[in-house]
């Protein structure tokens, strides 16, 4: 069985585990969009993706595509899956503004501006809803067309699928179906109505957001950062006092 690092953690894995299966594993969280236990793995959105390889010899790989191997050493939030994350979530925000699950993801890994025009589409592509209909519903109603700019979603021809069982489950599983709180015309591209100000100090300490690993526990850094604050407040306090 291989055993890989993940975060710093050795880890025995069965050799059918992908990393994102391990990463579960272990508590570790790591984002996903078009993944969905009960389908098949696509890989397609990226924002799952880590950084694998020790040094400069690294690279980003999807972890719900990747299978692990002996020896593997993977980092699931460094710096530079930080960055590729905010990036890729810019761009599918861009595409479709108006969804909850993408707009919920950006306060999250705090994302704060969109730099791309956009696109107010209703789909991002994820494949979640052609997946299920294939392999839950058995119906294979719809599916990807065209490349490129003209790729979509439809029916065979543009036409009233024979096969669709008129279930919801495209619908149900789909991520750009849910709107946001100010519904379908917002005022702006970027919610940030759910974004937490007190983001993580240790990135920059550390090249990793250590207090998302969980089982290190080797972080700390906010704790110092506070005790810092704290101490200045209090010291400012003690020099108001003295001048009163």
């Amino acid at each position: 069985m291989p055993i890989i690092k993940i975060d710093g953690i050795e880890l025995e894995c069965s050799e059918d585990w992908t990393i994102l299966d391990a990463a579960t594993f272990l508590g570790i969280e790591i984002p996903t969009l078009c993944y969905h236990e009960g389908l098949s793995p696509w890989g397609g959105c990226r924002i799952c993706i880590v950084e694998i390889g020790k040094e400069n010899n690294t690279k980003l790989v999807s972890s719900c595509t990747f299978h692990v191997q002996n020896d593997l050493i993977v980092r699931t939030a460094s710096k530079r899956v930080i960055k590729a994350r905010k990036m890729i979530l810019e761009l599918l925000i861009a595409q479709n503004p108006t969804s909850k699950i993408l707009q919920d993801l950006a306060s999250k890994i705090g994302l704060r501006e969109v730099r791309f025009k956009p696109k107010w589409e209703k789909c991002i592509y994820c494949g979640l809803c052609i997946r299920m209909c294939e392999e839950q519903m058995g119906a294979s109603a719809i599916g990807f067309v065209h490349r490129g700019k003209n790729l979509k979603i439809t029916t065979p021809f543009d036409k009233t699928s024979e096969t669709c069982l008129r279930c919801g489950a495209c619908m149900y599983i789909c991520p750009a179906c849910t709107l946001r709180c100010e519904g379908p015309n917002p005022a702006s591209v970027l919610c940030n109505g759910c974004y937490n100000t007190l983001q993580p100090t240790c990135l920059d300490v550390y090249g990793d957001y250590s207090c998302w690993m969980g089982l290190k526990g080797d972080c700390g850094t906010c704790v110092d950062v506070n005790a810092n604050i704290n101490n200045y407040i209090s010291t400012n306090q003690k020099i108001n006092e003295k001048k009163e």
